[in-house]
């Protein structure tokens, strides 16, 4: 968890909204069925937005002919062109969210395709609105336009279900990376079936709330992600376990103990982090850790900061870092960018002479390390 927005209030201060959990999973369950636009459909056809009208909250889903609603879906919506959207909601502190969570929507969606008769959902709707004092009519009118046929509307519904033509949305204030990589994978083999997860981040400050959502399982991938905290060490411990994830951790702790300035990469695939010491008025980058479990010494950018363009003083680095077991940096590589295994400094011992070693080198460009 971490990362702010900032807002301008109307007496032009600035607030800070600074990222928070859910109090509950049912307070984002909520907002979801009041808020419906928080699935963020033009995120998802940038053409055509997607609008959505909810059906109802916790929708049984049976699993034969005879029975009644053995399971029950957080979410039904129906967009403009009738295509059935079943939402599931978790909270990212909630562990189902990563594997569980898909084996129950496909359940949900394998017996939703065969058995929801279309006159009961129907009826429910009609039901919903009746108890919420909604209008109906109004609210398919906004769907589908004034001139739309509505019997024609819940006919193609019907239509989609039985042709399995449906959209599976998750829905979480975090998307883990082992639910993404599955969304990505489904939407990629599941036609006509669409898969997406939506993440939609809550921001709080000064009794103020802010809902920043994002789609993730478009056709059209971005080509570049912006990672951050949270998501770098959920992928570094996907990657390569949590004794990986908890030393990078240290590592920023170290960062933000020294006044280093953490620069987050962007990479479709892999994730990393840049530390930057500032030195009068100029940024120079020291080395860059990877959710693939790797770290790089930027020994040929060290080697443009004084005094380490003189090579020795690059050598008492490279000797210090070298002292660790099974760390290696080659004489050629003082000027390229060597690398090291973090699996290298899960030692207690080896970590300390790793940041023993950037505390020196620290000292040798600005002094006694401080932020000034």
């Amino acid at each position: 968890m971490g990362g702010a927005i900032y807002l301008i209030d109307d007496n032009g201060e600035l607030v800070e909204m600074k990222e928070a959990y859910y109090d509950s999973e049912t307070v984002l369950q909520e907002m979801l069925a009041k808020y419906p636009n928080l699935l963020a459909g033009d995120q998802m056809d940038n053409i055509r937005p997607r609008k959505w009208l909810l059906i109802e909250r916790e929708v049984p889903v049976p699993v034969s002919d005879e029975s009644g609603g053995q399971f029950a879906l957080d979410h039904l919506f129906i967009d403009q062109d009738a295509l059935p959207t079943l939402v599931e909601v978790k909270r990212s502190t909630d562990t189902r969210i990563r594997r569980e969570v898909v084996g129950q929507m496909l359940d949900y969606a394998a017996n939703a395709v065969v058995y929801w008769p279309i006159d009961q959902l129907r009826a429910r709707f009609e039901s919903r609105c009746e108890e919420e004092g909604q209008d109906q009519e109004q609210l398919l009118l906004e769907l589908l336009g004034d001139e739309a046929d509505v019997e024609e509307f819940w006919e193609k519904v019907k239509t989609n279900l039985r042709a399995g033509k449906i959209r599976l949305v998750f829905v979480a204030d975090h998307i883990p990376l082992e639910l993404l990589r599955i969304v990505e994978f489904l939407n990629s083999q599941m036609e006509p079936a669409e898969v997406y997860a939506v993440e939609i981040k809550q921001y709080v400050g000064r009794g103020l709330k802010t809902l920043v959502p994002k789609v993730y399982g478009q056709e059209q991938r971005p080509t570049t992600r912006q990672w951050d905290r949270f998501t770098f060490l959920d992928a570094l411990r996907v990657n390569k376990g949590k004794d990986h994830e908890e030393i990078a951790s240290k590592l920023l702790g170290w960062a933000d103990e020294r006044g280093l300035r953490v620069v987050w990469g962007k990479g479709n695939v892999d994730g990393s982090f840049t530390l930057h010491v500032e030195r009068r008025g100029t940024s120079h980058s020291i080395f860059s850790v990877w959710t693939h479990g790797y770290l790089l010494v930027h020994f040929q950018l060290i080697a443009k900061q004084p005094p380490f363009e003189d090579e020795e003083k690059r050598r008492e680095l490279q000797r210090r870092l070298t002292s660790i077991p099974g760390v290696s940096i080659p004489d050629e590589s003082l000027n390229k960018y060597p690398s090291i295994q973090l699996s290298l400094l899960l030692n207690e011992d080896s970590f300390s002479t790793f940041v023993n070693a950037f505390d020196w080198y620290l000292e040798e460009i600005r002094g006694p390390w401080s932020p000034d």
